[in-house]
């Protein structure tokens, strides 16, 4: 193995050498869950995972936008650094042009992620959500339709943030599951090395992979019997790392199995556990409940439901809801990612990602 690493850290070097200021990414791509979903759900009939009530949106926006949080996630905050328009939801737009309102796919890039996915196909597929494999068929439809300028995808930013409701489904009580963590794991990674795979043959060069965070610590994990409410789930979080390892190691190796193209991995468990672990250097209050809903840890119902209560100040809470990070905490995990060193993205930062030239193959 001396000569792919050997391989590897050259093209780095090349890469790294090749940095301009001045040609920021035109587009961002994004795929994923709920962490990153623009509101593609609120266009979906027949989907049952929904953030398109108050107070979710109250913060920012003023008013419910799809989005799983108080206001803007990591692609709003990465696309504001950039100085771009935010990328609208793919229903969003596609509604649009069908009614004739929007002739044309935005030239910024374009939001397929749907909240309740993963990267497995079966992930809450009942509650009529748009699986990974699906959201790249969706953008696939539209590069050979010639409905976006291929010319910007070697400079677009593709985004992938997928996989924790993989692995929290794994401990419900419904399905005994077939696998063992760690081949359950394995066959998460594959579907994550087929999406990388086809972002490669459609034109994406610049790709970041973000890791889960811990998992094992959102509020909703009281919903899971026999998870602990003093501390993290553990066997969650041993999986989530698990499968984070996965994603560096693909990114690692990304530049010799697709010549031409660079990845980073965006290392966000470390760095919202040291928010964890360090609240008040970071200005939070709470780092265990949800700042919007009820019960323990405000775990036992989503915000905006009937009977829920939100708390005085989101910004000094980690959390928004049962699931999802607040506003501040999406600012600050966007800040590391843009600009931060080795402790929170790898290789290279996204400024540098974006800001790069990138040898055309």
């Amino acid at each position: 193995m001396a000569f792919p690493k050997l391989l590897m850290i050259c093209v780095h070097l090349s890469v790294l050498a090749s940095v301009m200021a001045g040609s920021s990414a035109p587009a961002i791509f994004i795929f994923g869950d709920s962490i990153f979903d623009a509101g593609n759900n609120h266009y979906n009939p027949n989907c049952t995972a929904q953030a398109d009530f108050p107070p979710y949106g109250s913060d920012y926006f003023h008013r419910p936008t799809g989005r799983f949080t108080n206001g803007r996630t990591v692609p709003d905050f990465i696309s504001q650094f950039i100085g771009i328009p935010l990328q609208k939801p793919f229903l969003e737009v596609q509604l649009e042009i069908v009614n004739g309102t929007r002739k044309n796919y935005p030239s910024n890039g374009i939001n397929f992620a749907s909240a309740g996915s993963g990267v497995l196909p079966a992930t809450n597929n009942e509650s009529g959500v748009t699986p990974i494999q699906v959201q790249l068929q969706q953008f696939q439809t539209l590069v050979e339709q010639n409905r976006i300028d291929r010319k910007i995808l070697n400079e677009s930013l593709f985004f992938l943030e997928s996989g924790s409701n993989d692995i929290f489904n794994y401990f419900f009580p419904f399905d005994t599951p077939t696998l063992t963590p760690d081949a359950y794991v394995q066959s998460m990674l594959t579907e994550v090395r087929n999406v990388v795979d086809t972002i490669y043959k459609l034109g994406g060069r610049r790709i970041a992979l973000f890791a889960l965070g811990p998992v094992g610590c959102v509020p909703a994990r009281i919903l899971l019997p026999g998870s602990p409410v003093t501390r993290c789930y553990g066997k969650m979080n041993k999986m989530v790392k698990n499968y984070n390892m996965g994603l560096q190691d693909l990114v690692r190796y990304l530049p010799v199995r697709y010549p031409g193209a660079i990845g980073v991995y965006g290392a966000v468990y470390k760095t919202v556990q040291t928010f964890r672990a360090n609240p008040k250097l970071y200005g939070f209050a709470d780092v265990e409940s949800g700042c919007c809903g009820y019960g323990t840890l405000g775990g036992e119902l989503q915000c905006g439901k009937e009977g829920y209560r939100v708390c005085k100040n989101p910004n000094e809470y980690l959390f928004w809801d049962f699931f999802h990070p607040s506003e501040r905490t999406y600012k600050l995990i966007s800040k590391a990612l843009w600009a931060g060193g080795q402790t929170h993205i790898q290789p290279f930062n996204l400024k540098k990602l974006a800001n790069m030239t990138l040898p055309h193959v």
